[in-house]
């Protein structure tokens, strides 16, 4: 999913020359920025002697107030002529449940902003929203899952991008990042996942659909603790909110017990974290796989995940074609 469409439309509209074949994701963090440059897999189309068609990753150490001084630099650095693929971090986007409005649907955006105004932060006059909607709750309640940001924060790092050729073509968040890692399964797959120094996120994801998404608290520095801290404290409080979460679910969503968790976390200790898990919930624990040619570049997931927006979209027209 590509949150904020509207604004995503507007950036493809002005900037209408030919697009490389070339792809950017860039992932934003509380207290860092990671950066990737995916070349043409279409050899036709490389050259070895242009830098563009290179692989990059790039992690900056950055505060969060310095983010678009950054961005400019390795625009400029990098030469940022691409589709680029934005991640939002947790401090820059909220996500509520709120019933859906009856409205038509050309009237929703509108109606949601007044409908979550006491739910959120973020002020109506600067908020920009999208939503996607989650399956039925028992009883055949509908709900709606929002997501919005701040606009003006979200026009600044907009324009720097926008002021050389880049061309914008997803703004997302972290939850349909990482979910774009899942190669599409037909069970229902829980995932734990988490970026650097941010808190994580669990994802329950099914035939390619976000069921189920939240973020926890209290698990940011998960990559400093020791075998003894992971085993003691932390696992079990993790295990606990993922039979939370299951629970919800299996008995609210009317759906069969999850059977499989995968986890990606930027820990050195990423595999006994796996295993102990899989102790503790009774459940197959492994680590979530990386697409062909990124296993060592996890610490670039949700990154890696946005670039694979259009894909994610062409199984999706392709389903669809098929169902028809």
């Amino acid at each position: 999913m590509s949150i904020f469409t509207q604004i995503s439309t507007k950036i493809r509209n002005v900037f209408s020359k030919q697009q490389s074949p070339q792809l950017i994701g860039i992932a934003l963090q509380q207290k860092s920025l990671t950066l990737c440059i995916i070349p043409p897999t279409d050899k036709a189309v490389s050259n070895e002697l242009d830098p563009a068609t290179e692989t990059i990753f790039k992690k900056r150490d950055v505060d969060s107030s310095d983010f678009v001084s950054v961005m400019a630099r390795l625009k400029n650095k990098y030469n940022l002529t691409y589709q680029c693929h934005l991640v939002l971090n947790s401090s820059q986007s909220q996500i509520v449940q709120v019933d859906k409005p009856n409205v038509p649907k050309a009237e929703i955006i509108s109606a949601l902003k007044w409908q979550i105004k006491d739910l959120v932060s973020i002020p109506p006059e600067n908020m920009v929203l999208d939503y996607f909607d989650g399956p039925l709750l028992a009883g055949g309640i509908e709900k709606i899952n929002v997501v919005c940001s701040p606009l003006n924060e979200l026009k600044e790092i907009v324009a720097v991008l926008n002021a050389g050729s880049a061309i914008i073509t997803s703004i997302t968040i972290e939850e349909f990042a990482f979910a774009n890692l899942l190669p599409r399964q037909n069970d229902a797959c829980l995932l734990v996942c988490q970026q650097q120094n941010e808190e994580i996120v669990l994802l329950i994801v099914k035939q390619g659909k976000l069921y189920f998404q939240r973020r926890l608290r209290g698990f940011s520095q998960i990559a400093s603790k020791t075998e003894d801290e992971l085993s003691m404290t932390v696992i079990d409080n993790l295990a606990l909110e993922i039979q939370r979460s299951s629970d919800y679910y299996e008995r609210q969503l009317k759906q069969a017990p999850i059977k499989d968790i995968k986890v990606l976390l930027p820990i050195a200790l990423e595999d006994f974290f796996a295993r102990k898990l899989s102790e503790n919930t009774h459940i197959p624990v492994t680590l979530l796989t990386m697409p062909d040619n990124y296993s060592e570049q996890r610490s670039y997931a949700a990154a890696i995940g946005a670039t694979m927006y259009d894909a994610r979209i062409a199984e999706q027209a392709q389903e669809l074609m098929n169902a028809s």
